[in-house]
């Protein structure tokens, strides 16, 4: 996964494709417009080679202060409350805009008068993308902005983790491409609504986006994607999400931060076709590590921030305790796949080192039609548990009981669960933890209720990985045969 730097990306992100209106025609201004025109335009465009756009020289000669001081003006916005991006040295490959009304498109031209610009400078000709701006106010709750990016700022009005259009060979070394989106059409749909077409471009795949983006709270999309590969394609990522783990409170501080964690994120969760809730903590790895969860039919997943404490990360700026959750509804039956999760090591805050996405078991060949559709929701709340426990907290120590002898070899994992599904149990009340280990075996293990805390229990095990190998766990609480909780997979690895 490219290192995506979010202090570019809040402003200007990465370059951004334009398919030139001319030479692939496209529709003439103000001409009819319809959501099976934008799919017929990607198979054509399919069947052609690939051919990159290039960048606007003006804009690769303003640097980052000076995009920041290039503003759109307000009473320029498209549809009330759309606002455009400028471009610059980060985004000089422009995008095309157009605003459809009464089902015709009506493509918007670069002029100068559009933006604020300080005195002496100019704003390079095109359009980076848009943002739609909250009504009376100077924020924003959607943009999409950089190749496919996108993202949302959910309930508590404030950014954090990004979404793409396609992920294309991530994790694959030297590998991974970057389709883009090369135009898009907005729609007006309610005050704080729209409705978002864009065509996607690369060397690998060509595509038409339908976005049904509303703003009631929690930020929600219902997506349509039509893609036509040009090629095979060994790792297809359907609803990729990108996102930053630095550290956390089990992993130890940053080097030289004061703050006790930064993330944007902490876990990704699954909700499989068998009901069955999984969590895995995020980690900062060492080196780039993929994992693979299998996930045939599945119900939903999703990068979440739990942890709402600001007490835990002190950032009166940033505000990691506000960032938002990202949920993935598939919508109709997606077939036999996985969610992989990759992640690559970081030494700050500004890199987005953290992607997950579904991959189709199936091979994806030159010449075909796929479609996948599903719901993205953006919220503050945790829509992955809507009952039973969650697990809330995971730490990591040395093995053995507190002030006796270490036990060599092994690794205390220490898990707390929360939720009202443990309401009035007690240690009378035959409640267990359920521990699998690959590639190794547990030592000990035990589960009880905190005192002074409501409905929560934690599971204490110590376990030992095999010489030299990665202990995958396999964790979580039941009543006879019941579960009581979602299930943490962990992996534990001896340093």
């Amino acid at each position: 996964m490219r290192t995506t730097h979010r202090r570019e990306f809040m402003l200007a992100g990465a370059a951004a494709t334009c398919w030139p209106l001319i030479a692939t025609g496209a529709p003439a201004r103000d001409a009819a417009f319809s959501w099976e025109g934008v799919q017929q335009r990607a198979a054509a465009l399919a069947r052609r080679a690939y051919r990159p756009a290039k960048p606007v020289a003006a804009a690769q000669a303003i640097d980052f202060d000076a995009i920041g001081a290039i503003r759109y003006r307000a009473d320029n916005a498209l549809l009330d409350n759309i606002r455009l991006f400028p471009l610059g040295n980060v985004a000089a490959t422009p995008v095309a805009i157009n605003v459809v009304e009464q089902g015709r498109a009506r493509p918007i031209s670069f002029a100068p008068e559009l933006f604020d610009v300080p005195a002496g400078k100019a704003a390079a000709p095109g359009f980076a993308g848009f943002r739609a701006m909250e009504p009376g106010r100077e924020s924003d709750w959607l943009a999409y902005l950089g190749a496919a990016y996108f993202r949302a700022a959910g309930a508590q009005d404030q950014y954090g983790l990004s979404a793409r259009g396609l992920a294309i060979d991530t994790g694959l070394a030297d590998r991974e491409q970057f389709p883009r989106f090369t135009e898009f059409w907005i729609e007006r749909a309610g005050e704080r609504a729209y409705v978002i077409y864009a065509l996607l471009d690369g060397e690998s795949v060509t595509g038409a986006f339908r976005f049904a983006s509303r703003h009631d709270g929690d930020v929600v999309q219902d997506v349509s994607s039509v893609l036509f590969p040009r090629r095979a394609i060994e790792r297809l990522g359907i609803a990729p999400i990108t996102s930053m783990f630095w550290y956390g409170d089990r992993t130890g501080a940053g080097a030289g931060d004061w703050r006790p964690e930064i993330h944007d994120s902490d876990g990704l969760a699954l909700l499989t076709a068998s009901g069955e809730r999984l969590w895995r903590p995020l980690i900062n790895p060492t080196s780039p590590v993929t994992d693979s969860f299998a996930a045939s039919n599945l119900h939903g997943f999703g990068l979440i921030q739990r942890d709402r404490n600001f007490d835990h990360y002190q950032d009166d700026g940033a505000f990691y305790d506000r960032r938002p959750n990202l949920w993935v509804e598939p919508r109709g039956t997606w077939g036999d796949g996985q969610v992989m999760l990759y992640a690559f090591p970081t030494t700050g805050e500004t890199v987005d080192n953290v992607a997950c996405f579904w991959v189709p078991n199936a091979p994806v060949r030159a010449g075909e039609r796929l479609g996948f559709d599903y719901r993205l929701r953006w919220a503050s709340a945790d829509p992955s548990v809507a009952q039973g426990a969650r697990v809330i907290d995971t730490r990591l120590g040395t093995a053995g009981r507190p002030g006796a002898a270490i036990v060599a070899g092994a690794i205390k994992l220490v898990t707390d669960f929360q939720g009202d599904g443990l309401a009035g149990l007690t240690r009378q009340s035959g409640v267990v933890p359920q521990i699998d280990v690959a590639r190794g075996r547990v030592l000990t293990s035990s589960a009880y209720p905190v005192v002074g805390t409501r409905d929560r229990w934690r599971v204490t095990a110590d376990i030992a990985p095999d010489a030299g190998a990665t202990a995958d766990v396999r964790l979580y609480l039941k009543r006879g045969e019941a579960a009581l909780s979602e299930t943490l997979l962990y992996p534990l690895t001896l340093r």
